[in-house]
């Protein structure tokens, strides 16, 4: 069977649809009555299936179909056994952290998943040397890959506290900000900026800091996980500057770039529709503010407050996996024509992105008002129906995406 991303990519709208079901169940389950399911289990799975069978599946097809496009004698088939291989570890995680949380299945199929991203990042990394070194986003794609596998070892240490029971909260936190922070901002950033690199036809001849913003986001990124543990005694000062630094740079380099991409590149979105450029405007917001909340986020008494109050946490972690790596993905496979666009898709596409930016408004206000210990009243039912607009958008995007249809309509 010869490799076609368009087939893959059907999985990804379906997975991110069961993303979005486990997300509404979860928010049934806070503000009503629903005993029969384990909150706990059902988060694991969430995020777990949301890791690998969306966002890094959907990662992997497009990095497969960047090399389709940049080389000739590149042979992509090879790659199907990957992707079902990801699948089955994905969807053994769905179903077995739902039973049984941490256990033997569901540990099982979330080591095959580092295997398997192991295993695509050496293919990957091999694969690669058939493109011209010349193209920018070869590093990104390179870092990314590194930094997925480096991430597994949160995992590993995770996985060990819960089956020997032996759990202390740091070193618990510690685990699980690694495995984030190396997800988030190494694997899905890295990669994401190599597709936009390679969607913007950036060059280093067009101006030499796009091979510079990689250099300075590449060393970043390992002290930036030390913005997650401020809260812990044990941060030395001279880690507290590495950190602060870290911060800096990260907040330089990207309105940096920001502003050269602005003056040169904005031509190239003339000719997509209206709805699809205020997507990718509404990520760039995102990602600019979740910078900007970083540095923050290295005084030390804010640090304690955010790290310290759940609400603050969830609405950071969704500000990026929804508000620009998801917005991103769908924006990245539908303005490369993936999918023909109709109406009742455009309408998915728009009503999931409202659901996205009512998610974080919602969230954002629980979180400032847990600082006073302010409880918003009916927070939960609007949460509960935001779910129900974000799982409408996808549903409504993925059946029409999905369904075979003869007539394609134009972009």
């Amino acid at each position: 069977m010869q490799f076609n991303s368009k087939y893959w990519l059907k999985f990804s709208l379906f997975n991110l649809f069961i993303v979005a079901l486990l997300g509404l169940l979860m928010r049934y389950k806070i503000g009503f009555e629903f005993p029969f399911l384990d909150q706990k289990h059902l988060q694991h799975s969430h995020s777990h299936f949301a890791f690998t069978g969306w966002i890094s599946h959907t990662l992997m097809v497009l990095m497969i179909q960047f090399l389709e496009k940049k080389t000739i004698t590149f042979k992509a088939k090879k790659y199907n056994y990957i992707l079902v291989a990801n699948l089955i570890s994905a969807y053994g995680m769905l179903v077995f952290f739902i039973i049984e949380g941490y256990g033997m299945f569901s540990i099982f199929f979330s080591t095959l998943s580092i295997v398997v991203a192991c295993f695509f990042g050496y293919r990957f990394f091999k694969d690669l040397k058939l493109i011209d070194k010349e193209c920018l986003s070869i590093n990104w794609f390179k870092a990314a890959i590194g930094f997925n596998i480096f991430s597994s070892l949160g995992t590993f240490a995770l996985a060990y506290m819960m089956v020997t029971k032996n759990i202390h909260q740091e070193e618990y936190l510690a685990s699980i900000y690694y495995y984030l922070h190396f997800q988030y901002n190494g694997w899905f950033f890295f990669a994401c900026m190599g597709l936009l690199f390679h969607f913007l036809h950036l060059k280093s001849s067009e101006n030499p800091f796009f091979k510079t913003s990689f250099r300075l986001f590449f060393i970043a990124c390992i002290p930036a996980y030390f913005l997650s543990t401020l809260w812990w005694d044990l941060v030395p000062s001279w880690l507290y500057i590495l950190t602060v630094m870290a911060a800096f740079v990260q907040v330089f380099a990207w309105f940096k770039l920001l502003t050269i991409i602005i003056k040169t590149k904005l031509d190239i979105l003339e000719n997509y529709p209206f709805f699809l450029r205020y997507i990718l405007l509404f990520v760039g917001f995102a990602l600019s503010v979740k910078l900007l909340l970083q540095l923050g986020s290295t005084i030390p008494a804010l640090s304690q407050l955010a790290f310290g109050f759940r609400p603050i946490v969830i609405a950071y972690l969704h500000l990026v996996l929804l508000a620009i790596i998801s917005l991103y993905l769908l924006f990245y496979s539908y303005a490369n024509h993936f999918f023909y666009i109709n109406k009742q898709i455009k309408i998915g596409i728009i009503l999931f992105s409202i659901g996205v930016l009512l998610n974080e408004i919602i969230l954002a206000i629980q979180g400032i008002a847990s600082f006073s210990y302010t409880v918003i009243p009916y927070v939960n039912e609007m949460l509960f129906v935001i779910a129900i607009i974000l799982v409408s958008g996808i549903g409504m995007m993925a059946f029409y995406s999905i369904k075979k249809s003869n007539i394609h309509p134009p972009l």
